[in-house]
């Protein structure tokens, strides 16, 4: 049997952080049968800063029971074509934003759709997956540590 030590276990669910955002802590359903990652985003308009297209959205940060939201702003990196789960196709925002889970960090692609009747209001892609390296234990859940906030430094 083969072993790959440099791949990084997590579980079914785990907490990610998406600091660049202002999210310091959202769980997130992992989904190996998801191409690209998505987040939980409601208000989305584009608008120009210095030349460039961003998009501005609320993220859900909370869950069902107790509804959290965060007012975002990324820069537009396109628009994709995604097939969602029930076999439909539409046009989503996708942004580009560094991702914390467990000790890792690295830049993954989220499409911006509405995740109201999803119980987890970020689903992890495969693309990610690959990007940071995981292997997926179905069996296990919140394998990795709570994102943590950057220390205070004083400037």
């Amino acid at each position: 049997m083969k072993t790959f030590d440099h791949l990084t276990v997590i579980g079914l669910r785990e907490w990610i952080g998406l600091p660049e955002l202002g999210i310091g802590q959202i769980k997130a359903k992992i989904d190996s049968g998801a191409k690209t990652s998505a987040l939980h985003a409601t208000d989305i308009e584009t608008f120009t800063r210095e030349g460039q297209t961003w998009v501005r959205f609320d993220a859900h940060t909370g869950s069902l029971k107790r509804p959290g939201r965060k007012p975002c702003e990324a820069p537009l990196v396109s628009i994709r074509q995604v097939r969602s789960s029930n076999g439909q196709s539409q046009s989503r925002y996708t942004i580009r934003t560094p991702m914390v889970l467990g000790d890792k960090c690295w830049l993954v692609d989220f499409t911006l759709t509405c995740r109201k009747a999803m119980r987890y209001r970020v689903l992890l892609g495969c693309t990610a997956m690959l990007d940071g390296q995981l292997v997926i234990n179905p069996g296990l859940r919140f394998v990795q540590d709570k994102p943590q906030p950057p220390p205070y430094t004083q400037g």
